[in-house]
């Protein structure tokens, strides 16, 4: 049996990650969508965007987490993984550029601008919104970390 590296596919730390994502990024979308009104700014749009792709993007491999700690098999194919790796990558990068226009844009929107652009309450859920997107890109980074550790072993298996 090969040595398993915590926090890579197929184990119950990678569950445990994957469901983090999910649910922060759950977090970030209701609270940039539900009662305000986001589609005026383009950060906002495209955080929006990015946390809709990667909640099924995480609670995917969620499952195929589950099902390899619950079947006490972890599914480690070479070009399985390269993927896994490969959309885990482009999420992170999209994540973190998401997070990152979502917070400066309520951060100019409170400092600069003051309260002409929006209120008090909604400033704090665009905010709210901007950290909990960070929150899901930090643990979508580590996915990414652990699942490229994991790659090199695979390719002197091979």
């Amino acid at each position: 049996m090969e040595q398993q590296l915590p926090g890579s596919i197929g184990t119950s730390t990678s569950l445990a990650i994957r469901l983090g994502q999910a649910f922060f990024s759950v977090a970030s979308l209701l609270f940039m969508c539900v009662g305000v009104q986001f589609y005026a700014y383009t950060s906002f749009c495209f955080l929006v965007t990015i946390k809709g792709l990667t909640i099924p993007w995480s609670l995917t491999l969620a499952m195929v987490d589950a099902y390899s700690v619950f079947v006490k098999r972890p599914s480690r194919q070479l070009q399985i993984v390269f993927i896994i790796v490969m959309g885990d990558w482009i999420l992170s990068f999209l994540s973190l550029a998401a997070a990152c226009s979502t917070a400066s844009v309520s951060d100019f929107m409170v400092t600069e601008a003051g309260a002409s652009f929006c209120g008090g309450k909604m400033c704090n859920r665009y905010r709210l919104s901007a950290a909990m997107a960070c929150l899901s890109w930090s643990l979508s980074l580590a996915s990414a970390l652990f699942n490229l550790w994991l790659l090199p072993s695979l390719y002197s298996n091979y």
